[in-house]
């Protein structure tokens, strides 16, 4: 009796998430779509993009090495200069974001001080303040100082991260129990200490999870550098490519087609996130007391 109404139970399963499973088939074509377009249109010559064939097949001709060889040289090699800018901003913006947010989201979870309900509402509202509505503000205040057109008018900014506080706050309240913290106090362990060996560990999977996203809000920001820089040396992957998006529109290059490389730079500069994401991930899994407890 009991066999037979789990055979009946793990028929039903599978018709019951059907539909759940044919819409989230759908989302991946969506998703997956615009990226293996960008995948078969970076091994085509200006030709074979516009001269109407399939946009979704390869041509005849495949030329991911031409493409790649003319993308790293075409004017000196600005874009491989660009792509270490990109590199140096999400670093030191993701890492920075990420060391303030811990602490902060730390010290609002566990800390008892003044003005604390204060200070988070403030953290709060913050999230709903759209980035770009802050950028014309930063501007000003960052001429003023004398910084604009300088790493640091891409980099200060990409260290608040409002998000990420929130995140820390509530992930450091609920994984970190305030008695592993108390008797790590009665044994004589500071609170730097504390901080260190016993609640670090435990937010790991969260510490990760803001760096990660800092790193590619960094990464992917451009309405920041494209209003705070002018030098195009100092400029990231992605404003770099608007600038060559701008010159193929008014066909300044001469006889280069930019298109070309446009888009494969833009296949290029999704590769370091992708990296990033694969060899991430590992951290989120399991073991959250791992280390905390010992």
């Amino acid at each position: 009796m009991t066999d037979h109404t789990s055979v009946r139970a793990g028929a039903r399963r599978p018709q019951r998430y059907l539909p759940v499973q044919i819409l989230l088939g759908f989302l991946v074509i969506y998703f997956l779509v615009p990226f293996w377009w960008v995948i078969v249109n970076s091994s085509k010559d200006a030709p074979g993009l516009f001269g109407g064939g399939n946009t979704l097949w390869f041509t005849d001709q495949i030329d991911y090495l031409g493409n790649l060889r003319q993308l790293f040289t075409y004017d000196g090699g600005i874009y491989l200069r660009w792509i270490l800018n990109s590199t140096l901003y999400a670093i030191a913006g993701g890492i920075g974001a990420t060391v303030l947010a811990v602490m902060a989201g730390y010290g609002f979870a566990k800390y008892r001080f003044a003005a604390r309900r204060f200070s988070f509402a403030v953290v709060l509202g913050a999230l709903m303040v759209p980035a770009t509505a802050l950028v014309i503000p930063t501007f000003i205040m960052f001429s003023r100082l004398g910084l604009t057109n300088t790493v640091w008018a891409v980099i200060l900014p990409s260290l608040l991260n409002p998000f990420g506080v929130y995140l820390m706050h509530v992930y450091a309240r609920d994984a970190v129990p305030d008695e592993l913290l108390d008797a790590a106090r009665v044994d004589g362990a500071g609170e730097v200490r504390t901080f260190i060996q016993i609640a670090l560990p435990l937010m790991r999977p969260a510490v990760v999870t803001v760096l990660l996203l800092s790193a590619v809000a960094s990464w992917n920001n451009y309405f920041l550098p494209l209003a705070m820089l002018s030098d195009n040396r100092l400029f990231p992957v992605t404003v770099g490519l608007g600038l060559w998006q701008g010159i193929a529109s008014a066909n300044n290059a001469g006889t280069t087609s930019l298109w070309s490389l446009i888009i494969l730079g833009s296949l290029v500069s999704v590769i370091p996130l992708i990296i990033a994401f694969f060899s991430l991930q590992r951290h989120w899994r399991g073991g959250l007391s791992v280390g905390g407890l010992r």
